[in-house]
């Protein structure tokens, strides 16, 4: 299970597309990142990415605008 859930994600979103299409953005450069990285987390980079739209806050529309 998601930890958040993902009503919780989608109150910081007008759509389930741009969530997806966000989280997916940032977890492909986490993974170029992690590519070269031999001391790369264990996590997945989608898991890193969730969590990092959780730091960055609820309702923030800064978090869409980075990625």
């Amino acid at each position: 299970m998601l930890n958040p859930s993902i009503g919780k994600l989608l109150k910081m979103y007008d759509s389930r597309y741009q969530l997806v299409i966000d989280v997916a953005r940032h977890a492909r450069k986490i993974a170029d990142q992690m590519a070269g990285d031999t001391d790369a987390p264990t996590e997945k980079p989608v898991d890193l990415a969730l969590y990092d739209l959780v730091k960055a806050g609820a309702g923030e529309e800064q978090y869409r605008r980075i990625y």
